[in-house]
């Protein structure tokens, strides 16, 4: 990940044939593009983790091929980010719409702390407007 380019409002990175070839050989199955009924069931189960957890659900953001979300937890955020992936994954394979055999999540991802509420703004701001226009609705719920 490039952090001086992953800056909500700074341009986004020009493509990288070369790179995405190189990733793409790393690829033990087909990527996963989720449509909007996975995203749907995939919100939900985060929903349902932070009601069930405790935790202070601040934003989300659910795109076909990741997930964003600003939590407040007691707790290091790679536990929660593990039971994210855990609930959306059961909760898909429950629904019948994503096959057993299929890896849905990448291995890690992005759990970065966010100390002051200037910064915790910012990340909201980012997850909710700072993906493009094409997926974008207003939280209702």
């Amino acid at each position: 990940m490039d952090r001086k380019h992953n800056i909500y409002g700074s341009a986004k990175i020009a493509s990288n044939p070369r790179l995405e070839r190189s990733d793409a050989t790393k690829l033990k199955h087909q990527s996963i593009t989720l449509d909007e009924r996975q995203r749907q069931i995939a919100e939900k189960a985060v929903r349902e983790v932070c009601d069930y957890r405790k935790y202070n659900l601040r934003a989300i953001n659910v795109r076909t091929n990741h997930v964003h979300t600003v939590v407040t937890a007691a707790q290091k955020p790679e536990p929660v980010l593990d039971a994210f992936k855990s609930y959306a994954t059961r909760a898909l394979r429950e629904a019948g719409l994503v096959s057993m055999k299929v890896k849905l999540w990448a291995r890690h991802g992005s759990t970065i702390y966010l100390w002051k509420e200037r910064d915790v703004a910012k990340a909201i701001e980012y997850v909710m407007l700072g993906q493009g226009d094409e997926l974008f609705r207003l939280d209702d719920e």
